[in-house]
């Protein structure tokens, strides 16, 4: 083990939003929870450094483009990114519509910025092939960064990332849950983690069944890209992932946000987190948000800073 009601359709998220953000799962006390028995984690989803975003570090500075939000961060006790993008120098890129390379020694502003984790299951970490993935890993852990989601065998794949801080231990799933675009998933290779439905509840439910007191938190790749609304599989997966109890469950892929769902009063999903750093322009694709949870032995607090993303650069709205 490593240390370290669906809500409202798309033109009403951000309602939907301001009234989950005094939501507490239905099972929290704010008053029980202090600075000595808690974990405050933040997460947020796609952050790109390359394309669009690109020119803009190259004339700006990575510590620009996260300049607004790491006061936010600062707040918390870990910051989990889903990194949209291979660090490294290799140029192996795979055959297919959109590849994405970013450079390794960017990984040090991301820390700078209080980024403390990031998510490498998804569709573009292996843009740059095994040596994009390996890389990544590596620069990540270098910058004091930790990996999730990657493993060079299948065992290592499906290990979480464990966070603790005093009598408070919170372990992070990270999986893609989708097909990779022209990539062959090889068990006993270097690769991220992409199990099926079936794969990443029997793992859950066995970790829940050893570690009965220990939170538990997926985040996950997946849905379809632009759509509003989660997809029935989504949903059926959601409340599967509850069942065996999965604390809370957080999702990017869309490029869009999604709504909020808290199930049988103790599981929180966020169902998108949208974009978070990128150079995509409909509306839509530029709002996001930072979903915090704050964590004690007994509870969970949710709430959500909304966020919109102006010249690749992501910005708090203003009334937060």
């Amino acid at each position: 083990m490593r240390k370290c009601s669906i809500a409202q359709v798309v033109s009403s998220i951000a309602v939907s939003v301001v009234l989950l953000c005094s939501c507490n799962c239905g099972r929290t006390d704010a008053r029980t929870t202090d600075a000595d028995t808690s974990l405050t984690i933040m997460f947020t989803g796609d952050v790109l450094l390359d394309r669009g975003v690109r020119p803009v570090i190259e004339h700006r500075g990575i510590d620009h483009v996260f300049a607004d939000v790491a006061p936010i961060f600062a707040r918390a006790d870990a910051v989990v990114i889903n990194l949209e993008c291979p660090l490294t120098d290799s140029r192996s890129p795979l055959g297919k519509q959109f590849i994405f390379r970013a450079e390794p020694s960017w990984a040090e502003g991301l820390r700078r910025a209080g980024i403390t984790h990031a998510a490498m299951a998804n569709n573009h970490t292996n843009d740059q092939g095994r040596t994009g993935i390996s890389d990544t890993y590596r620069h990540l852990q270098t910058a004091g960064i930790t990996p999730l989601g990657y493993g060079e065998n299948h065992e290592q794949r499906h290990e979480p990332v464990v966070i603790e801080r005093g009598n408070v231990k919170v372990a992070l799933f990270n999986a893609a849950m989708m097909t990779m675009e022209n990539w062959h998933l090889r068990p006993d290779r270097t690769d991220i983690w992409q199990p099926t439905d079936d794969e990443l509840v029997g793992v859950v439910e066995a970790y829940r069944e050893a570690n009965p007191s220990t939170k538990i938190i997926c985040v996950l790749h997946w849905g379809v890209e632009f759509q509003s609304m989660p997809n029935r599989q989504q949903r059926i997966l959601a409340h599967r992932l509850s069942r065996v109890g999965v604390d809370a469950v957080v999702g990017h892929h869309p490029h869009v946000l999604q709504p909020i769902e808290v199930i049988n009063d103790r599981t929180i999903v966020y169902y998108s987190l949208g974009n978070f750093v990128f150079d995509q322009h409909p509306p839509l694709t530029r709002q996001s948000m930072i979903a915090c949870l704050t964590l004690s032995a007994d509870s969970i607090i949710h709430t959500e800073i909304k966020i919109e993303i102006s010249g690749c650069v992501p910005k708090q709205m203003q009334g937060n």
